[in-house]
């Protein structure tokens, strides 16, 4: 059964609007009210296989009967708001383009950081958002559930993060805001980090056991405190190019890992 919607808002002087709109566009706002909104139907199917709860929904008005948005409304808890906006006001506050007018307002999650000893990944102040879902998308992946981010990190759940991860940070354990002296206090194992300085490559090391993988920022890389933590490693560029880019690096890393534990064992 659908749950019934409530009256058509067509002012953006509602409070929710209001809200929806300042939490897509700002990212003070998101840390404010600890909340974040995630778009489309693809986001919302996501959570909905999380059982990950909605604060509200908000859809289109001529979108309300689309089939793909009935589907998603007959699996919401019936407790959960609906808000339907005109056409025209909702396409006002969305930030993605034409399709699917679907939104819905979720809470941003807060886990307490307890002591780590598998594996894991670190995000140390990687600031584009593009580059931090790639990398949660592809932690997810390979079955990494715990990224811990420094301060100046992306925000994991900020819509444009979520639409990279692609619903990835559904599936993990996402600790941010960190400290690096928190990062070495909480993680006890090993660390690695992709490192310019040395000539030791990726395919030299042994992966098998639990590690804890250090991405770090797209400019000045991983910071000093935790590279002299780390195990520095390396990523062959036969053609001589500077540097990769973080999301890549990372996904390398990741999946060359997953290779020496299970992949090649599995095709046996």
């Amino acid at each position: 059964m659908v749950a019934n919607p409530t009256e058509l808002i067509t002012s953006d002087k509602n409070t929710t609007v209001k809200l929806v709109k300042s939490l897509l566009t700002q990212a003070r706002q998101r840390k404010k009210h600890g909340l974040t909104v995630i778009e489309g139907v693809h986001l919302i199917d996501a959570a909905l296989r999380s059982d990950y709860p909605f604060d509200q929904i908000l859809v289109s008005e001529s979108t309300h009967k689309n089939p793909e948005v009935q589907q998603i409304l007959t699996r919401l808890p019936t407790y959960t708001p609906i808000l339907t906006l005109a056409d025209a006001l909702y396409e006002s506050i969305r930030s993605l383009g034409t399709g699917i007018d679907i939104m819905a307002m979720i809470k941003v999650p807060a886990p307490s950081l307890s002591m780590i000893n598998e594996d894991c990944l670190i995000l140390n102040d990687v600031q584009d958002s593009g580059n931090v879902g790639t990398l949660l998308r592809t932690a997810a992946a390979v079955g990494i559930k715990n990224i811990l981010c420094t301060s100046a990190t992306a925000q994991a759940w900020s819509p444009k993060t979520l639409r990279a991860g692609m619903g990835a940070q559904f599936a993990l354990n996402i600790y941010e805001g960190l400290s690096v002296q928190e990062v070495l206090d909480h993680v006890e194992t090993p660390l690695f980090a992709t490192s310019s300085h040395t000539d030791t490559v990726i395919y030299q090391h042994d992966l098998k056991s639990p590690i804890a993988w250090i991405m770090g920022h797209e400019g000045q890389g991983v910071c000093d405190e935790l590279m002299q933590c780390a195990t520095p490693i390396a990523l062959p560029q036969p053609n001589g190019q500077e540097s990769l880019n973080v999301a890549i690096a990372g996904s390398l890393c990741l999946y060359e890992t997953l290779r020496q534990r299970n992949y090649a064992s599995n095709l046996v």
